[in-house]
C-alpha cells in the first residue's frame, strides 16, 4: 500500500512539473529572442512566477492603484486604455505571449493611470515584486531586462503618439490590416473603433472602402 501511495505522490510530481514547464514554454521562448539572460538568472527568475487563470471581463488592472506584479500574458487577449467620466479610450491591445506590466507604476512605486480588462479568458504568469526586486541583487541581467523594457516602451510610445497625429484613421486601420492581423480577427470592432478615436460607424465605412 505505501508503495502504491509513493509511486502516485510521485506521478503526481512528474505531471506537475510537467504542467508548469508547459506553462513557462511562452516566456522562456520571450527571454531567449527578446532578452537574452545567463541561464542561472533565467532559472532562477522563471521558478518565481505564479500561474493565473482569469475569466473574461475581469479586470486586471485599475487606475489609482500600485503596480505589484511584473506580468506576463501566457494565452488570451487583453486591452489597455485611459478611462474618464464618460469615456475610454483603447491605447493598446495584447494578443500574444508578452509582458504586460505598467513597467512605470512597477519601477516608481507610483499610481497607475491605465486600466486593463481581459477580452477573453486568460493566463498570466506574475511574479511579485519584492521578488523581483530580490533577485536583481543578485543578477544583474534583470536590471538590463527592465531597461531593455524601458527603451522598447519608450519607442513604441513615441511612435504610437507620432501616428495619431500625422496620419489618418483610414491610414491607421491599413497598417492594423497589415502589421496588426490578429487584432481585428480577435478584437471587437468597437474596440478598434476607439483605439482609433473614431467612431464605430466610421470604421464600418473604413472596412467597407478596404474590403
Amino acid at each position: 500500500m505505501n508503495g502504491k501511495l509513493i509511486l502516485n505522490k510521485a506521478y503526481t510530481n512528474t505531471f506537475a512539473t510537467t504542467k508548469m514547464n508547459i506553462e513557462l514554454k511562452e516566456i522562456s521562448t520571450f527571454f531567449e529572442t527578446e532578452y537574452p539572460l545567463n541561464k542561472d538568472g533565467l532559472r532562477k527568475l522563471l521558478s518565481l512566477f505564479k500561474v493565473e487563470n482569469i475569466k473574461k471581463g475581469t479586470h486586471i488592472l485599475n487606475a489609482g492603484t500600485e503596480e505589484k506584479h511584473l506580468r506576463f500574458l501566457n494565452k488570451g487577449v487583453i486591452r489597455e486604455y485611459y478611462a474618464t467620466s464618460d469615456k475610454e479610450t483603447n491605447i493598446n491591445f495584447y494578443t500574444k505571449p508578452q509582458f504586460i506590466t505598467d513597467l512605470y507604476s512597477f519601477n516608481a512605486d507610483s499610481k497607475t493611470k491605465k486600466q486593463q480588462e481581459t477580452l477573453s479568458d486568460t493566463q498570466l504568469l506574475s511574479i511579485n515584486k519584492s521578488a523581483f526586486r530580490e533577485l536583481l541583487k543578485e543578477y544583474d541581467c534583470g536590471k538590463s531586462f527592465i531597461d531593455l523594457s524601458f527603451q522598447q516602451l519608450l519607442k513604441q510610445k513615441e511612435l504610437f503618439e507620432y501616428n495619431r497625429i500625422t496620419k489618418t484613421a483610414e491610414e491607421l486601420y491599413n497598417e492594423l490590416f497589415i502589421y496588426r492581423p490578429n487584432w481585428l480577427d480577435k478584437i471587437p470592432q468597437y474596440h478598434i473603433a476607439s483605439y482609433l478615436n473614431i467612431t464605430p460607424e466610421t470604421l464600418s465605412r473604413i472596412r467597407k472602402r478596404s474590403s
